[in-house]
């Protein structure tokens, strides 16, 4: 699929709902000056970007803040708005969404994820204290449209909030040609949230930047990403002229086949397979 602007479309699971491949990342444009943060996340709207990626704890909320000024004066119905929950209570799950919907300055939030499932015993937390009851329940009075969950530690606290009696829409995880070796996301969980027909959202596609510790390149790095099995691939943008270039490899992407992503995959393994660059899995 493909949007007016060039940008490939692909649909977010049994969501049904149609997302750019590529997404703006909410984590980068929170440190920018607010002019500035609000230029490129419209600029990226209006270049056919339209999966907004955010969280209740970026930057003391001013992440969420700058986008719902952004989202302003008819943005808000172009996109499809994501951000992120670290309520671990049905209490301070409610607090939280309630503060993303206002700094947000919407109604309704397209997709929120339960974030940074990285510790043992979250997601036996997460369910033992009512905080999937607080979910359907903001389903319920339109608060939320749906739900997923997001992690970059361990690949073995993905599959216990997979096995939670819960009908999850999305996941978001690592994607990355260095993950294939190490703890990975991409052989431990990936079949099954494709199997499941989740929305699988990648990111960390540069490893957070310690993938130019190696010799590849932005394009092939991103590639490869968008060359496994997912709906979107978020992406830390910091000025128009990394939107600029993670735009064009988006609009000129091919497909790797079988062969090439075996062949980068052979070339990373000895860089990878302690998780020598991927410090977000380890520290």
């Amino acid at each position: 699929m493909m949007n007016k602007n060039g940008v490939p479309t692909r649909l977010l699971g049994k969501t049904n709902e149609e997302v750019s491949i590529l997404g703006l990342g909410g984590y980068h444009i929170g440190k920018l000056e607010k002019d500035k943060s609000i230029k490129l996340i419209r600029r990226a709207i209006d270049e056919g970007i339209t999966f907004m990626d955010n969280a209740w704890c970026y930057h003391n909320g001013q992440s969420e803040r700058l986008m719902g000024e952004a989202l302003k004066d008819g943005y808000r119905e172009k996109v499809f708005l994501m951000t992120k929950n670290h309520g671990r209570t049905k209490e301070l799950f409610k607090k939280q969404l309630d503060e993303s919907l206002k700094r947000l300055n919407t109604d309704y939030i397209d997709l929120l994820q339960l974030h940074e499932i990285i510790n043992f015993g979250v997601p036996q937390k997460i369910y033992k204290e009512g905080v999937l009851d607080a979910v359907l329940e903001a389903k319920k009075k339109g608060k939320i449209r749906f739900i997923g969950f997001t992690g970059h530690r361990y690949p073995l606290l993905h599959q216990e909030m997979l096995d939670l009696d819960f009908d999850w829409d999305t996941v978001q995880m690592p994607l990355n040609v260095l993950d294939y070796h190490y703890r990975s996301f991409q052989n431990q969980i990936l079949p099954q949230a494709k199997e499941k027909n989740m929305g699988i959202i990648g990111m960390k596609s540069l490893a957070a930047g310690h993938i130019f510790k190696t010799n590849i390149s932005v394009q092939e790095a991103i590639r490869y990403s968008l060359s496994l099995p997912i709906s979107t691939l978020v992406s830390g943008i910091d000025s128009i002229e990394v939107l600029e270039q993670n735009l064009k490899i988006a609009r000129e992407f091919k497909k790797m086949n079988d062969k090439e992503l075996n062949e980068i995959r052979n070339r990373f393994k000895n860089e990878s397979f302690k998780g020598q660059h991927e410090y977000y899995k380890t520290d």
